[in-house]
């Protein structure tokens, strides 16, 4: 029997008012995997022999999430849980969805149609764990293992093989040799699958601290090829799976690995694009890699600091570390405290003031002066203050004419 965290335990009043309707109902997949492990879950699935319509009339506040593969999100005291009936899953013509989904009433059946035995897993109310497939010996022994015909599984979903590495990362496990096989025997249906879901698993590989034996197996399994940018790469992929260090967040993954790629500075956005990340996380990966190459020549100074910002640094900072190469946190905290302004924000004047003090039209030049302001702000030039700000720029004039 396994102790149940609170999140089980909150959730028990789901499973108990499901089996006093009469049905099945059990915790499954990635946290029992994770309980297993002794690993924090973040939440708990349930999968039951109830059907969509019988967990509507057990529950009054529902939402159809994805009722036609058997999924409805029960609310229940401020809490939401995905509840899905045990199906089964015909033939898969695109390597990616069922061509239909039947309900059944069986757990085993249920459970055979799950991606890797370690997955394959379910638990009862009481901690009471059902294993078909062997998984808990897979967990013993640390193996990624498909559950029955791996490549069943695979042409189910091809999405499963990026999986399977992915866990061996995250995991830090090794892959059984028969899922190893029929990954480099099919390795070519991960162009049946979009970019965003390959993404998904992709960055997860590089999170994980089984990195360096999850990048070699993407490698010689071919999996790399079928990946945005990355068909070319096989050697600058060997050598950023060399890499003896933790990468911690997304911004340092992508930042290092367009780094070993060699791709110019004015083509990552496209690549990162062709990856389908977000706006946002291209320009703080755009930001990461100026400053990345501008320290592998020198050290910060105020300008890159300010321009970057704290984090960005700090994470360059990291990376230099993963490289080898000599770091200093502590010059880093202590440059960006001393700089006099944060952002163009905390400037004391604004563009109006300067079209009155100048008494001059608006133009290109206001948006030119106040970039110039800001650089003499920033390196020491001008104290932020209105009437040294003048003062500068009464002299600037004059200087220019």
């Amino acid at each position: 029997m396994i102790f149940l965290d609170h999140q089980f335990r909150q959730a028990l009043p789901i499973i108990d008012k499901i089996k006093e309707a009469g049905f099945e109902a059990y915790f499954v997949g990635g946290s029992v995997r994770d309980t297993l492990l002794k690993k924090t879950i973040n939440d708990v699935d349930i999968a039951t022999s109830a059907k969509p319509d019988e967990i509507k009339l057990i529950f009054q506040k529902t939402i159809d999430v994805g009722i036609e593969h058997g999924t409805v999100m029960v609310l229940w005291k401020d809490e939401s849980y995905e509840i899905t009936t045990f199906r089964t899953e015909s033939t898969y013509q695109d390597f990616r969805r069922p061509d239909n989904v039947e309900f059944v009433r069986s757990l085993k059946e249920d459970l055979k149609r799950r991606d890797f035995t370690i997955n394959a897993l379910a638990m009862d109310r009481d901690g009471k764990i059902i294993d078909y497939f062997d998984g808990q010996n897979d967990l013993e022994n640390k193996i990624i293992k498909a559950v029955g015909i791996p490549e069943e599984r695979f042409f189910e979903d091809a999405l499963r093989m990026m999986r399977g590495v992915r866990f061996v990362s995250q995991l830090d496990f090794d892959m059984d040799s028969k899922t190893e096989l029929a990954i480099q025997k099919n390795h070519s249906l991960l162009e049946k699958i979009a970019v965003e879901r390959i993404q998904v698993e992709f960055i997860k590989l590089l999170l994980g601290s089984g990195r360096k034996k999850a990048l070699a197996l993407f490698i010689q399994t071919n999996l790399f090829r079928y990946c945005p940018g990355l068909k070319l790469h096989k050697k600058e992929l060997e050598e950023l799976a060399k890499l003896d260090c933790v990468i911690d967040n997304r911004i340092i993954a992508w930042t290092l690995l367009i780094h070993y790629l060699n791709i110019p500075t004015e083509e990552a956005e496209l690549f990162l694009r062709e990856w389908k990340c977000s706006k946002k996380e291209i320009n703080l990966v755009k930001s990461a890699l100026f400053a990345l190459r501008h320290r592998l020549k020198n050290n910060f100074n105020r300008q890159v600091l300010y321009q970057v910002g704290l984090q960005i640094a700090l994470d360059v900072e990291t990376m230099m570390e993963c490289l080898g190469r000599p770091v200093d946190f502590d010059s880093i905290h202590s440059i960006y405290e001393e700089l006099p302004i944060y952002s163009k924000k905390e400037i004391k004047i604004n563009g109006n003031d300067l079209k009155e003090v100048l008494n001059r039209k608006p133009g290109k030049w206001l948006g030119d002066l106040m970039i110039e302001i800001e650089m003499a702000i920033l390196v020491g030039d001008i104290l932020n203050e209105k009437q040294a700000i003048f003062d500068w720029v009464s002299l600037y004039y004059e200087e220019k004419d």
